[in-house]
């Protein structure tokens, strides 16, 4: 599953590091999920575009 997660974060100015501690997950998970390792549970996905602003079909896409 492609995402844009890294360009996000990038542009809110926050490392992987507080990513993670807002959403409640390791640097390790944004890793994964930044490089398409891991697909987030749909709560998980819900947290990252709820705190970014944005919508699930924005931010998550299918290959």
């Amino acid at each position: 599953m492609k995402n844009s997660i890294a360009a996000l974060r990038r542009s809110h100015g926050y490392s992987q590091e507080e990513l993670a501690k807002i959403v409640g997950v390791s640097r390790q998970t944004i890793i994964s999920i930044e490089k398409g390792r891991y697909a987030p549970s749909l709560a998980l996905a819900i947290r990252l575009t709820q705190h970014f602003e944005t919508t699930i079909e924005l931010v998550f896409t299918p290959e």
